[in-house]
């Protein structure tokens, strides 16, 4: 008893590590997704190429996931206020406060876009990649991604930006990918699902035939 009950614990540490990773690993292409389809460059291909479960994995794309995405397609640029808005907006729809949250994201955003405009020099000016890096756990509570929740971010972007244009691979293209990506799959998903309540409803008729 001694001995089995340490190679038992030792099986349960393991499935929980491997259990953790599948779900990191899950959120790590989910992220790669989002960055990718920006561009237009993976979104067809993709959708070609991959079978119903690794779509499914894809699915419910957070806006804390889409916000990390962000890090990929322009984190290396510096922070500004139409960034800081954006983020904002996204922090809201996520956690349901109206209210900026102490030592949250968007704080540390809003902190940052002040801090480089008074910045002359690029190099000394905080970039988006150092906000959003890990933006997930940051965040007190997530969800997944909307198309009202694009809307809103969208918008807080344009309303922010001096040109009133969003930024390509920015905060709002970001969360606007993971929208059109997260509503592809739960029609994929639904479509799916009505075909195999179909096959199901028929199967009897057709053990009737035989």
């Amino acid at each position: 008893m001694s001995q089995e009950q340490p190679r038992r614990e030792e099986a349960e540490q393991e499935n929980e590590s491997a259990k953790q990773e599948d779900v990191q690993g899950s959120s790590v292409a989910r992220k790669q997704f989002v960055a990718d389809s920006i561009g237009g460059q993976a979104l067809d291909k993709d959708r070609k190429q991959l079978s119903p479960e690794s779509v499914s994995g894809r699915a419910n794309i957070t806006i804390g996931e889409a916000l990390e995405a962000t890090v990929v397609t322009a984190g290396h640029r510096p922070v500004d206020y139409s960034d800081a808005a954006a983020i904002q907006a996204a922090e809201v729809r996520a956690t349901g406060r109206t209210n900026i949250i102490p030592g949250g994201v968007a704080a540390a955003a809003q902190s940052a876009a002040t801090r480089n405009a008074r910045l002359t020099k690029e190099e000394e000016k905080t970039k988006l990649a150092e906000i959003l890096a890990e933006a997930s756990s940051k965040l007190p509570s997530d969800k997944p991604v909307t198309r009202k929740d694009a809307e809103g971010v969208i918008g807080a972007e344009l309303r922010n930006d001096p040109n009133l244009c969003t930024r390509p691979g920015g905060v709002a293209a970001s969360i606007a990918a993971a929208a059109r990506l997260n509503q592809t799959n739960s029609t994929s998903n639904t479509t799916n699902g009505t075909k195999n309540n179909d096959k199901n409803s028929t199967s009897p008729m057709k053990q009737k035939l035989n």
